[in-house]
């Protein structure tokens, strides 16, 4: 519950998991929930096949053998992952997780293994070492990567298109509730080729776009 609390300071703040480049380029703030759907069903899963492969491959029992899994898995990701913006964002927020995670378990072979990393990790790598470390399970981390997406999306709207709370609110809800029943193929998931390649093109466009804006309120 913590890890997907908003106010958790680990760097959300600074991004509206695409929406702000979205309603830039002309998106109606009524299709908002269409655009949580789209996500639901395509970014939310990569990122959180890689969340469960991560956190299958940092269970072992030190860091040295994490160390290759992790690197593995970060590649699959980075594949997944074409818009060069997007992967620069998901590294900045996984710095900010690593210090948490750093902070609360120390000496975690997972957590180790992603601070000795040559490069800063991806955010849905270095929560998979976090739940991991936190003995949360598969399904857990599957509902809390999806659910956290949805709710980066409805929170940034506040910001950028002010509407009742109560509303956004809903569409998390409903869109977490769309695809619960892919969670457990999801969790079940040990191998980074295994990883959901359900990409989204009009996002990467979009974000690579709006990393060129000079104003703006969230980096993507």
């Amino acid at each position: 519950m913590m890890l997907a609390d908003a106010r958790l300071p680990v760097g959300g703040h600074v991004h509206s998991a695409g929406l702000e480049p979205a309603l830039a380029a002309g998106m109606p703030a009524n299709r908002v929930f269409d655009y949580l759907l789209g996500r639901a069903h395509s970014v939310s899963l990569v990122e959180a096949g890689t969340a469960v492969v991560a956190r299958h491959v940092a269970l072992p029992a030190t860091a040295d053998s994490v160390a290759a899994g992790l690197a593995a898995v970060e590649s699959a990701w980075a594949a997944r992952t074409p818009s060069r913006a997007l992967r620069e964002v998901s590294r900045s927020l996984g710095r900010g997780y690593l210090r948490l995670g750093t902070r609360l378990w120390p000496g975690h072979p997972g957590i180790d293994a992603c601070s000795a990393a040559p490069s800063p990790l991806s955010r849905p790598v270095v929560l998979g070492a976090i739940a991991a470390a936190a003995n949360l399970d598969a399904e857990s981390l599957v509902r809390l990567v999806i659910y956290d997406d949805a709710q980066t999306v409805a929170a940034a709207l506040l910001k950028l298109a002010p509407i009742d709370p109560a509303i956004p609110a809903g569409w998390v809800l409903r869109a977490c509730g769309e695809v619960d029943h892919l969670v457990a193929a999801i969790a079940a998931l040990t191998s980074p080729d295994a990883i959901p390649a359900s990409g989204a093109p009009q996002t990467e466009e979009w974000a690579e776009s709006h990393s060129l804006t000079t104003q703006r309120l969230f980096r993507a």
